[in-house]
This record gives structure tokens, C-alpha cells and sequence, in this order.
């Protein structure tokens, strides 16, 4: 992988083009432009056939200018350094500090490339190309650009590793809000480039990195916890938190207050007493009359006995 410094002195990480899919780009783009050569030429033969042999020459040879030489000049200048070509294999044309190209650049590469290419059929283009470092061929070196890859394959190098299962919600606590996000942002990258880095930078990183996040947040970074592991897991605790605002509910930190607090176990309600039987309603006692003298029917005799109209006999 290439690197490209800016003149604001930022490193670009790019993949310069190599031999087989350069090859391949500008054989798709020969290919376009001799098939317009062809029907341009053809054209101007069957429209041109009452002028003089001069004349034909002439425009036989501006048609080639235009056509092989202006041709792919104007496709790059105005796409940015992609030409059809290009844009199939997935390649761009770019300054030697990473920024697109001008008129400039693709005229000086397209006036080279006559010789390089069409004259000598490529070879001293492929030359050039495995002599250079970043395969840039003669054009490249004279014009200042570079051919890179756009389709990058994946790669696991944006892999952040996660933090060590003991570590989890250990730092649930932290007052992560003074962090700034440009310390996130390097917390990020450095987690994700931690596989590329030597050993003894990476740690000096980690180092220094963890003790800036531990300055802001007001805890020392416990001494049996590795950098690189508490960086991890501080990182994903923010992640954590983020999530449970963007989504709803607690965050993290009151999740875990909450269930440092102890539970205090309450006493059953006790039990109601038992409730004594209820009588059934009785019928109250006949009203007694003013005479005080119970009201007797008349069919009853006095002595209580019913009357049933039956007379023993004497």
C-alpha cells in the first residue's frame, strides 16, 4: 500500500496500479478509440473523395490528433482521471499529493503516451512501469500523477478487537462526557490499526492514549488492566451508552447504579382476622296489644287445643 503526503502534510493511504490492470485499462480505451478512428476515417474518405491527396492527408492526420490524442485527453480531464477504461477496472488518475487532475496533467500524459504507447506498441510504457516503485510510467513521472485503485478489496485492517470478557461493564461508572470526540476519533483509529503498528509503538500509543482518556474521565487506569484492553473497553462502553440513547431506555451507567443498590426485602401484609359467623334475621315478637292480652285466633280454644269441630261423645 502506497502513502501519499499531502502539502498539508496528511498521509494517504492509497493503492497505486500496477502493470496488469493499467495493461488491461488502456487496451479497453485503444480499443474505443480506434474503433471511432475507423468510423471517423471512413467517414471522411466517402465525404472527401473529390479533394486532393494533400487535403486527405491533412485530415487524416488532425483526425488522428483529435481522436487518439484529444480524445482520451478530454474523457480524463472531464471525468477526473477516469476514462472508460479506468472506470472498468476501477482505477483513477490523481496528482502526486492525492487531488484530481487538470487539463495540464492529462495533456502532457496524453502527448507522452503517443510515444510510449502507440509508437513503440506499449513497450517502453511497461518498462517504465515495472522499473517505478508505484508503477507510474513515463507520462505519470513528466505530467506529476499517479494511476491508483479505487475498488480496494476488503480487508480485516478496520477491525476494532473487543475488549476481554472480564472487562465488561467495568467501567460502567466512568464520566465519559468530558471526553472530547477528536480523542475518541484516535481512540478509533489507533484501535483499528493496532494489528499494523509495531509492538513497542503500539503500546507507547496505547500508553499515551489511555492516559489522556483517564485525565478526562478522573480515574486512573487500574495498573492490571493493559492499555490496549482499557482503551477497548472504554470505547465500547461509549458505544454502549450511544446506543441506549438512540434507541431508548436507561443509559448504561443508571443500569448499573441501580443494580449496585441493594434490595430491601419487605414484610407480607398480615393477614386479616377472621370474622365471626352472622346470625341469620330472625322474625321479631308480635306487637302486644293495648289490652295486654296477646291476640289469640278465634278458631283456638282457651286451652290451646285446635278446634276441629269434633265432640267426643258424653
Amino acid at each position: 500500500m502506497g502513502e501519499l503526503v499531502t502539502g498539508e502534510a496528511v498521509a494517504l493511504e492509497l493503492r497505486p496500479a500496477r502493470l496488469p490492470s493499467r495493461a488491461l485499462a488502456v487496451l479497453l480505451d485503444l480499443a474505443v478509440a480506434v474503433a471511432v478512428y475507423v468510423a471517423v476515417t471512413v467517414a471522411l474518405v466517402a465525404s472527401t473523395s473529390s479533394l486532393d491527396v494533400a487535403a486527405q492527408t491533412a485530415l487524416s492526420i488532425a483526425t488522428f490528433v483529435l481522436v487518439l490524442v484529444g480524445g482520451p485527453v478530454a474523457v480524463e480531464t472531464l471525468s477526473h482521471g477516469r476514462s472508460l477504461g479506468k472506470m472498468a477496472c476501477g482505477l483513477r488518475v490523481v496528482r502526486d499529493d492525492g487531488g484530481p487532475i487538470r487539463f495540464r496533467h492529462s495533456l502532457v500524459r496524453g502527448l507522452i503516451g503517443v510515444i510510449e504507447i502507440l509508437l513503440t506498441l506499449g513497450v517502453v510504457a511497461c518498462v517504465a512501469s515495472l522499473v517505478s516503485a508505484r508503477g507510474r510510467r513515463l507520462g505519470d513521472v513528466f505530467a506529476g500523477t499517479l494511476v491508483v485503485r479505487e475498488r480496494v478489496p476488503f480487508s480485516s485492517a478496520g477491525f476494532m478487537p473487543p475488549p476481554p470478557p472480564w472487562l465488561a461493564g467495568r467501567f460502567s461508572g466512568l464520566d465519559l462526557s468530558a471526553v472530547p470526540d477528536d480523542l475518541w476519533l484516535a481512540v478509533r483509529q489507533y484501535l483499528a490499526r493496532v494489528g499494523q503498528l509495531d509492538p513497542r509503538v503500539g503500546w507507547a500509543m496505547a500508553e499515551r492514549l489511555a492516559a489522556d482518556v483517564a485525565a478526562r474521565t478522573g480515574a486512573p487506569v487500574p495498573p492490571e488492566v493493559p492499555p490496549p484492553a482499557f482503551l477497548a473497553a472504554v470505547l465500547q462502553e461509549r458505544q454502549a451508552r450511544e446506543a441506549w440513547r438512540a434507541f431508548g431506555g436507561a443509559p448504561a451507567g443508571d443500569g448499573a447504579a441501580a443494580a449496585s443498590v441493594p434490595s430491601v426485602p419487605m414484610a407480607p401484609a398480615p393477614a386479616a382476622p377472621p370474622r365471626a359467623p352472622v346470625a341469620p334475621p330472625t322474625a321479631p315478637p308480635p306487637a302486644t296489644p293495648p289490652g295486654g292480652r296477646p291476640d289469640v285466633p278465634r278458631d283456638v280454644p282457651p286451652d290451646g287445643r285446635s278446634g276441629t269441630g269434633f265432640v267426643p261423645p258424653a
